[in-house]
């Protein structure tokens, strides 16, 4: 094994599941073109070479955001081998990315009224349908947390609430209060049934995964007249807009979201660009008062 295969196995050691998947195919796309220009994966790599991909990878047609997610293992691949002694400098930390600007994003997510006919149609079609939209619209679950939620997982009580215990991202903990509504659909998904898991296929009785959550979410949106294209993860979206239009403080959307960083919270909020909410209306009113 080279000092170059060393160093990928132990740093990709620290990662599990998904990630450990998304990291190993990254760092399989770097060698790869390491080989196809005559380089050594990680000794004598200047930042001149790891530019160089860079620029290559947005010439395959890869948009911004995704050039900088190809260069994540990479990156994190030179940290640890500097960390670990193996390289004395790291080439890729002052390596330039492009730069994405994430203060003005046009996707559109579900408004308040879209988001009520959304659940409401969600019952209508299968328990099934709407115990899904309730955990992704209300709760802001992922749906790998969705297709994961058991039927013992809502069993307990904290604070007279019924409450939700679940390992998200990152195999994180976390625990969720369940409001009526949530908890209505929850209990007409759940049955006669007193274990397993919660979601299933409507026809089949097999557990869901990702992709039937996209298929059910596409097709609640499309029975629910939506002319926009809503995959899971729009619903999620929805959850932190509409908390946060409802008055949510952002530390307590950021909670709702389970969210590491409160800029994550901001940039999942689809109606900041709402112009009937842009501060030059308060800042307008406030002036004309004078």
């Amino acid at each position: 094994m080279s000092t170059a295969q060393l160093a990928a196995v132990s740093y990709l050691a620290r990662y599990a599941g998904r990630t450990h998947m998304l990291y190993a195919f990254q760092l399989h796309e770097w060698f790869e073109w390491c080989e196809s220009n005559g380089l050594d994966p990680l000794v004598g790599i200047q930042r001149a070479h790891v530019e160089l991909c860079i620029r290559q990878l947005g010439d395959r047609g890869l948009m911004d955001s995704s050039v900088i997610t190809m260069m994540d293992a990479v990156r994190g691949f030179f940290r640890f081998a500097h960390i670990d002694g193996l390289i004395l400098a790291d080439p890729a930390v002052y390596a330039r990315l492009p730069t994405v600007h994430r203060d003005e994003s046009r996707t559109q997510g579900l408004d308040r009224l879209e988001l009520i006919r959304f659940l409401q149609v969600a019952q209508t079609l299968t328990v099934h349908h709407g115990a899904l939209a309730y955990l992704l619209g209300i709760n802001a679950l992922r749906a790998f947390e969705v297709a994961g939620v058991r039927l013992e997982d809502y069993a307990d009580i904290l604070r007279d609430y019924r409450v939700l215990h679940l390992v998200g991202k990152g195999s994180k903990p976390a625990t969720m209060p369940l409001t009526v509504p949530v908890l209505r659909v929850l209990e007409a998904c759940r049955g006669q049934r007193t274990s397993g898991l919660l979601i299933l296929r409507p026809i089949s009785g097999k557990p869901i995964d990702r992709r039937d959550a996209h298929r059910m979410v596409t097709r609640i949106a499309k029975v629910a007249g939506i002319p926009r294209h809503i995959s899971r993860h729009s619903l999620r979206h929805a959850a932190i807009t509409n908390a946060l239009d409802a008055g949510v403080p952002l530390r307590d959307a950021q909670i709702l979201a389970r969210h590491a960083d409160p800029r994550t919270t901001e940039h999942s909020d689809r109606a900041r660009g709402n112009l009937d909410r842009h501060g030059v209306h308060f800042l307008t009113a406030y002036v004309a008062c004078v």
